[in-house]
């Protein structure tokens, strides 16, 4: 199959330059034209299933209507002014819904942003200024952000970071618990948390505890491929932080607002951090982002320590509103549970009929097809992925991958179910081509990534 793509192109060369090439990744020449739930069109009129989200931004879909009115309503009424003059509504309003739907027996505020990257840099200032010491650990594999401090706690890409330092000082990097490649050789079932002795080495040897504001994570590691700890990880790692003071800081800006199947990813491993990081899916696509923590932590920062002007815009803060409402309302978290635990049991139905999926994970609607060249030495396989993905562009499906060859899906909560059905069909088709070994290669040369 072969798309028209006349249109597309055109403004792809348009988009060129002008626009800078370190602003995206490159993965298919599509310029979209309109869209609406889980569905869009491109410019030439070619219809996708967007098994994507835009980055797990869209989980109430392309254009909710609540959303959209939300929006048009305060539009009318004013576009902006700057919380550091004057006090507006819609961010308190906002501020109070989110501290009700973090968990946590304990009295919390926000402090609001425009993307993840800037809140994570807010929560690593605010964490800081708090315990009044300098070190933070972050997890090899993380990606937080490309703002200084996310990308100093980040450890997936020295594209992102290379001739760019010196990187913010009393940064560490944790190796992150992966158990299907485990970073310290082991086997799931025998390694006895191995990376967490290593951890816990790190702090005896070299960096000093008492010296650590808090330990950065991803509950679920989004771009290293949808990888998370084991929950005794979580039980040592918990211990650890309240045995030397240190807080713990989740970054669920890409796996929160029902995502996983619950409000937070963080959820589902028994832990309750003392902040919580949010973005992406907060605004349903309108640049907002928000630290929710400990009162005390919040107000630890003098005036004015993290200030933007922007933040708190009203027209964002009612679209994360109405978000947040739509999410509950219409039941996402419980159809992001149910529909993902139908599409996970379908793919690991596939993975028993090839062997190139080494493994199927994730949770709710977040999913990761790790694509191997072989099962047992679990070799990444690049190539593959890239044609698999270009291969379900072609015929009308808009998925990406992670870390490589992890086929990434995340498609919009409110997807329905007969189109979920049909673009696993068209990933079926495209994994058992790759399998047969029948997809080209000019798949190549467009999917890139980064």
């Amino acid at each position: 199959m072969s798309l028209t793509t006349i249109k597309c192109q055109k403004l792809v060369d348009e988009d060129h330059s002008v626009i800078a090439e370190a602003s995206r990744s490159h993965y298919f020449p599509v310029a979209i034209a309109e869209g609406r739930g889980a569905v869009f069109k491109d410019l030439d009129g070619n219809g996708f299933i967007d098994l994507t989200s835009s980055a797990a931004v869209l989980n109430t879909g392309q254009s909710h209507p609540r959303v959209v009115g939300a929006v048009k309503d305060q539009l009318e009424k004013y576009i902006h002014f700057s919380s550091d003059y004057l006090y507006q509504e819609p961010q308190v309003r906002l501020a109070e819904k989110l501290v009700s739907v973090v968990p946590g027996d304990f009295k919390k505020k926000v402090s609001f942003g425009h993307s993840g990257s800037d809140a994570i840099d807010g929560a690593i200032k605010m964490a800081r200024a708090y315990k009044r010491r300098g070190g933070i650990i972050s997890f090899s594999g993380a990606y937080h952000g490309t703002t200084y401090g996310a990308l100093t706690a980040s450890g997936i890409s020295h594209g992102m970071r290379r001739g760019l330092g010196p990187m913010l000082p009393e940064v560490y990097h944790m190796p992150y618990p992966d158990c299907y490649r485990c970073p310290m050789g082991h086997k799931k079932d025998t390694c006895q948390l191995a990376c967490m002795d290593y951890f816990e080495q790190v702090l005896q040897r070299s960096v000093v505890p008492d010296e650590v504001a808090a330990v950065l994570i991803e509950p679920i590691a989004g771009d290293f491929g949808f990888s998370e700890p084991p929950r005794a990880y979580w039980e040592a790692l918990s211990r650890l932080c309240q045995r030397h003071g240190m807080l713990l800081i989740v970054d669920e800006v890409q796996m929160g607002m029902g995502r996983t199947g619950k409000w937070f990813s963080f959820e589902h491993f028994g832990v309750v951090p003392d902040m919580v990081v949010m973005g992406k899916a907060l605004g349903s696509g309108m640049p907002i982002s928000a630290v929710v923590a400990r009162s005390e932590i919040i107000d630890a920062l003098e005036v004015p320590g993290h200030l933007l002007t922007l933040q708190g815009n009203p027209l964002c803060a009612r679209a994360a509103l109405a978000t947040l409402e739509v999410i509950e309302e219409e039941g996402l978290i419980e159809r992001s549970a149910l529909l993902g635990r139908q599409l996970k049991e379908a793919f690991e139905r596939l993975q028993g009929t090839v062997d190139i999926i080494g493994e199927v994970r994730g949770r709710g609607l977040c999913l990761g097809v790790d694509l191997v060249k072989d099962l047992k030495t679990r070799e990444r396989d690049l190539k593959g992925a890239a044609k698999v993905v270009y291969e379900a562009y072609q015929r009308g499906v808009l998925v990406l991958f992670l870390a490589g060859n992890v086929l990434r899906i995340q498609p919009p909560l409110v997807i329905q179910e007969s189109e979920l059905q049909e673009a696993f069909g068209v990933l079926r088709e495209a994994v058992l081509a790759h399998a047969r070994g029948e997809l080209p290669d000019e798949g190549l040369y467009e999917v890139q990534g980064w």
